[in-house]
C-alpha cells in the first residue's frame, strides 16, 4: 500500500475520519492499531504476524527488565534474549542468504537454487527492529520505564506512517505522546498537509523523473557517454534524496494529521559543507542512532585518534550493511567511515593555519567546500546504487576515463531544471530567515504556492510510480 496510491489515499481518509470523529483517547489508539496491522497485513499477512508477535515479546521483556532489580542477572539477560531475537529475525530475513553465498564464495562452490533459503523479506524489517532495540535498551540504561499499556507499546511499533521505511522512531518521543490530548486544528491540517504536498512532489515529480535518467545508464554505463554517466550519478543522488526525504515528509504529515509529530529525518543535507555535517542532516534517525548504540558504545571519541578512527570506521561500515545484504552496502559504508575519518585529520592538521581557515569561509570557499561534499558523497552514491562491483567499476571507468557513447535517455532539460530546483531549495532553506519570511507570508500566498506544488505533481509526474527505494531497506 504505496503511499501515493489511490488505495492508501481511500484508506487514509477513512482512518482520518474515523479518529476525529471518535472522542475518547482509548478507541483512537485501537483504531490506529487495526489500522496500521491492516496497512502491513496489506504487504504480508504472514509477516504481519511476525511483527506483531516479536513486539508482544519485546514488551513481556522489558516489563519483567523494569520490575528486576538493577543489581539482579535477570536483567542483562532479559536484554539479550531481546537482542537475540531482534536481531536473530533481522539476520534470518535479510541476512542469511547473502552469509550463505558468501560462505560458498570462500568455499569456491558453486551453488544451485537448493542451496538457498526461500525467505521473504519484511517490509521496513530493519526499521521497526531498530525501534524494538533502542526501547528495551532504554529501559535496560534506566532512561525509561517500560510502557505498562501493551496497546500504547505495539503502536509505538507498528504505527503505519513511520512503520515501513522510518523514520526510526525513539520510544522516549513517541509513547508520551499517546497519552497528550489531541484536537483537530487548522494548524494542524495546514502543517500537515503541506508536508504530504511536498513529500508527493518530491517523490512523484523529482525522484521519478530522475529514475528515467538512472536506470538506464546504470543497467548498461558503458554504453553511455562521460558526460552522461556523470549526470546520472548526480541524478541518482537527488533521486535517492528526494524519494526517501519524501517518503519522511508524507510519514510526518501523515502522523501530524492524527496529532503526533516524528522525528525529522532530513536538513538539507546538500548544503553540507563537510561530509560530518552532511551526515548530521541525513536520514537524521539512524545517524542519531548509530551514534547512541553503536558508535559511543565502542568508545567514541574518547580514545586516542586511532581509537576513534575505528570507530567510526566499524560504525558507519555497520550502517552500510545495516541498508542491505550486498558488499556494495558494506563497503559504501566503509566509504563514509573512511570519509569521516580524512575530515578529522583535515579540521586537526589546518587547525593553526588560520589564514587558510578564514578562505574557506568566504562565499567561493564555502561554495567549494558544498561542491567537494557532494561530489564526495555521489561517488559513493555510485557503489550504493550499483548492484555489483562490476557495475559500480564500469561507471567509475565511464566517469574518470573521457569516452564517448550514447546520449542522454532523457531531455537533459528535465536533469538540469530539477538539479537547480534541488539546490536552489537547498540555498534558500538553510537561510532561517528564509523560513521567517515563509512563516510571516500572507495565508494566500503559502495557499496558491501550496496549490501550484499540487498542480505541478498532478502534471508533471511520470506514468509510472516507482517504489520507495528505502522499501527495500
Amino acid at each position: 500500500m504505496l503511499f501515493v496510491t489511490q488505495k492508501f489515499l481511500i484508506f487514509f481518509l477513512v482512518v482520518f475520519t474515523a479518529y476525529w470523529l471518535i472522542p475518547w483517547k482509548r478507541p483512537r489508539v485501537w483504531l490506529l492499531l487495526v489500522a496500521s496491522y491492516y496497512f502491513y497485513f496489506c504487504f504480508n499477512q504472514w509477516l504481519a504476524l511476525v511483527v506483531a508477535s516479536s513486539s508482544v515479546a519485546d514488551y513481556l521483556l522489558a516489563r519483567g527488565m523494569d520490575r528486576a532489580p538493577r543489581s539482579s542477572w535477570v536483567r542483562p539477560g532479559l536484554l539479550a534474549a531481546s537482542l537475540v531475537m531482534n536481531l536473530g529475525l533481522l539476520c534470518y530475513f535479510k541476512y542469511a542468504n547473502f552469509f550463505l553465498d558468501s560462505l560458498y564464495s570462500i568455499a569456491g562452490y558453486t551453488p544451485g537454487r537448493d542451496d538457498f533459503l526461500e525467505v521473504i523479506l519484511p517490509v521496513g524489517i530493519s526499521f521497526y527492529t531498530f525501534e524494538a532495540i533502542n526501547y528495551t535498551v532504554d529501559v535496560y540504561r534506566g532512561k525509561i520505564h517500560a510502557e505498562r499499556n501493551l496497546d500504547y507499546f505495539l503502536l509505538f511499533i507498528l504505527f503505519f506512517p513511520h512503520l515501513v521505511a522510518g523514520p526510526i522512531v525513539r520510544a522516549s518521543d513517541f509513547l508520551p505522546q499517546i497519552d497528550r490530548p489531541k484536537h483537530l486544528t487548522w494548524t494542524r491540517l495546514a502543517v500537515g498537509g503541506r508536508q504530504i504536498v511536498l513529500g508527493l512532489f518530491k517523490k512523484m515529480v523529482i525522484a521519478d523523473r530522475m529514475a528515467l535518467l538512472v536506470d538506464p545508464v546504470f543497467a548498461h554505463p558503458g554504453n553511455y557517454e562521460t558526460a552522461v554517466v556523470w549526470m546520472a550519478a548526480v541524478a541518482y543522488s537527488i533521486q535517492i534524496y528526494c524519494d526517501f526525504s519524501g517518503y519522511s515528509d508524507i510519514a510526518l504529515g501523515t502522523a501530524r494529521l492524527l496529532g503526533y509529530r516524528l522525528t525529522i529525518n532530513f536538513a538539507m543535507p546538500f548544503a553540507a559543507t563537510d561530509i560530518s555535517m552532511l551526515w548530521r542532516r541525513w536520514h537524521i534517525s539512524l545517524s542519531t542512532w548509530i551514534r547512541d548504540y553503536v558508535y559511543i558504545p565502542l568508545g567514541g571519541n574518547r580514545g586516542s585518534p586511532v581509537r576513534t578512527s575505528l570507530n567510526l570506521l566499524a560504525a558507519m561500515t555497520l550502517c552500510g550493511l545495516w541498508h542491505g545484504a550486498n558488499w556494495t552496502f558494506v563497503v559504501w559504508g566503509a566509504m563514509n567511515g573512511a570519509y569521516l575519518i580524512v575530515h578529522r585529520i583535515f579540521r586537526w592538521g589546518v587547525r593553526d593555519l588560520t589564514a587558510f581557515r578564514a578562505a574557506l569561509e568566504t562565499v567561493p570557499g564555502t561554495a567549494l567546500r558544498i561542491t567537494m561534499t557532494f561530489t564526495a558523497f555521489t561517488l559513493a552514491m555510485v557503489v550504493f546504487r550499483s548492484p555489483n562491483f562490476d557495475t559500480a567499476k564500469h561507471v567509475f571507468a565511464r566517469l574518470f576515463v573521457p569516452s564517448a557513447g550514447l546520449g542522454c535517455p532523457v531531455p537533459p532539460v528535465t536533469f538540469w531544471t530539477f538539479a537547480v530546483i534541488v539546490f536552489a531549495a537547498h540555498l534558500f532553506a538553510s537561510r532561517p530567515a528564509n523560513w521567517v519570511r515563509w512563516q510571516q507570508a500572507s495565508p494566500a500566498f503559502r495557499g496558491v504556492a501550496i496549490a501550484g506544488a499540487v498542480f505541478a505533481t498532478l502534471i508533471l509526474a511520470p506514468a509510472n510510480t516507482w517504489t520507495f527505494i528505502y522499501f527495500q531497506f
